[in-house]
């Protein structure tokens, strides 16, 4: 079976936008400054961001699928105890496109409103929670994104 650190090699180092979906297996409750005591119930979570600097997404997504010793970005305490699934990329992409794409889905909601997107004046958050699977694979579709994994 596919292992998220098995496609870091995979990833171009260029710059662009991402979309990966986290399961849950229990309930997370979040520790993290204006996030103190936000707990987030067992399930999916879809999360958008971009990757502009340097190292590109190859970087930036490496930090996100890694086992990780600190704990930097918000999406790092839920990345940290849940399961990743599925990945995907859009070079030279949107992270709000996809997010928006993922708020679309049936039954979607915004667990917490400003996670992620601090520097983002358009989303209401970039942490998304979908009720299905299948869900994933219209996201990436619509959001056109080019490549992705599923684990």
């Amino acid at each position: 079976m596919l292992q998220p650190t098995d496609i870091i090699d995979k990833i171009p180092n260029t710059p662009g936008a991402y979309g990966f979906v986290t399961r849950l297996q229990e309930p997370l409750q979040l520790d993290i400054g204006k996030f103190d005591r936000v707990i987030l119930n067992k399930g999916l979570y879809f999360y958008g961001g971009s990757a502009y600097g340097p190292g590109g997404l190859k970087a930036r997504l490496g930090r996100h699928i890694r086992p990780k010793s600190s704990l930097h970005w918000h999406i790092d305490h839920i990345t940290s105890k849940g399961r990743l699934i599925a990945l995907g990329i859009v070079a030279g992409g949107s992270e709000c496109a996809l997010v928006a794409q993922a708020a679309a889905m049936r039954n979607a909601e915004f667990p917490v409103p400003g996670f992620g997107s601090s520097d983002c004046s358009t989303c209401q958050s970039h942490l998304v929670k979908l009720k299905r699977v299948r869900d994933i694979q219209q996201i990436f579709a619509a959001a056109g994104v080019t490549k992705k994994w599923r684990f």
